[in-house]
């Protein structure tokens, strides 16, 4: 039963192939630059080669697919499971892909302007590569859609919400939903039975409070600039400072936009996107850059006396994503001074480097903190093939 997941976006399209039966991945990679006269296809070596459209992208690697003997092509595929960013409030779980689920998705472009349009180009290149293959759309947004509407409601009046959907919808839920999942299975308890909070960490961030496996409330907002500091993006701002802003320097909504979004976050701060950067910084001595991590790490850590504030009662902690599954010092800084919340690290077990989950909370700590490796393509494709098999839709 093999299915495969493809990522597409502007200009790229990422993809893995596996094998369900065991989840073995039996081929993965990505093409990048599409449609500039020096594409690149990385797929066990980097190949530079002109690649006009993503059609002929789809191509490349149902060809690789077929040469590396994975499969002898598309049409000998289990199912296509396409990662879409925002599904709204209409798509609530992975959806059997047609021709009114295209619509919706259309629909979804203005909250989500520079993913779903690039998400639907991948969506209906494959369909007509692989016509007579099941397709199924799973949204970043759907495991926050249990979300109750006093966290996503914003206080404005009504009629944006209704006539113009503005809410909170949160990002990063398949990502979530994975380490949840295996937090249940390396804590021997059922989901169901578990409040945890979960960070994905990495260059986009975000924070959700998960309890009894349902999404309560998470940091990312209608967009996904609200929240944790990011790598380019600035996280939590007061409003008004767009409207500042405009009036003091005269930019424009799209340069503010462009601004907050890519020019912020750490690199806003100190100049350096990657958090390995900023760890070298600091080590120089750079004030900015010390300043960058504390901003960082203390934001996290509102987030986390937040999220425990809503759940009440929290059974683990849970870091993932770049940084935090290979970021010690981070998640030490993050945690330092919650031990009155149970929260508590030691530091021999957060040292340690695994590509497995592991434990790195003191042994009397009663709240679990873990270090679980995010895995979003698995996901999309467990996903995938349960929406296959129950034939689930909206």
């Amino acid at each position: 039963m093999k299915v495969l997941v493809i990522n597409s976006g502007s200009s790229s399209i990422k993809y893995q192939l596996f094998d369900m039966s065991d989840g073995a991945v039996h081929a993965a990679g990505v093409i990048e630059r599409i449609g500039e006269p020096e594409s690149v296809h990385k797929h066990r070596q980097t190949d530079t080669l002109p690649i006009p459209s993503h059609r002929d992208g789809l191509a490349i690697i149902s060809e690789t697919l077929r040469e590396s003997g994975a499969v002898r092509d598309l049409s000998g595929l289990c199912a296509i499971g396409h990662r879409v960013v925002h599904g709204g409030e209409h798509f609530i779980r992975p959806t059997l892909i047609d021709s009114e689920v295209i619509a919706g998705i259309e629909q979804m472009i203005p909250l989500a302007p520079l993913h779903n349009p690039a998400n639907l180009i991948g969506i209906e290149v494959a369909m007509q590569a692989a016509p007579n293959v099941p397709q199924v759309a799973v949204f970043d947004t759907a495991f926050h859609q249990s979300i109750p509407a006093h966290a996503w409601r914003y206080a404005i009046p009504e009629e944006f919400y209704t006539q113009q959907h503005v809410r909170r919808y949160g990002f990063h839920g398949t990502s979530h939903h994975y380490v949840a999942k295996q937090a249940a299975r390396l804590l021997g308890k059922p989901l169901q039975s578990l409040n945890l909070i979960t960070l994905h960490l990495g260059n986009g961030a975000s924070a959700a409070a998960i309890r009894q496996g349902r999404s309560v409330d998470t940091s990312m907002g209608m967009t996904p600039l609200e929240g944790l500091i990011m790598g380019t993006r600035c996280g939590d701002i007061d409003p008004a400072i767009h409207f500042y802003l405009g009036r003091e320097t005269g930019l424009n909504n799209e340069q503010i936009e462009s601004l907050l979004n890519n020019e912020s976050g750490l690199k806003g701060i100190c100049g350096a996107v990657d958090m390995r950067e900023v760890h070298r910084q600091v080590a120089a001595g750079d004030n900015s850059a010390r300043l960058a991590l504390d901003m960082y790490c203390y934001r996290i850590k509102k987030y986390l006396g937040a999220y425990y504030a809503v759940l009440g009662h929290v059974d683990a902690v849970v870091f993932t994503g770049g940084i935090g599954e290979n970021d010690a010092r981070v998640r030490a800084q993050a945690c330092d001074g919650l031990t009155a919340l149970g929260i508590a690290i030691d530091s021999k077990k957060n040292d340690k480097r695994t590509g497995e989950p592991f434990a790195i909370h003191q042994d009397t700590g009663p709240v679990n903190v873990l270090v679980i490796p995010t895995d979003e393509e698995l996901e999309i494709a467990q996903q995938t093939v349960e929406c296959v098999m129950d034939g689930s839709g909206r």
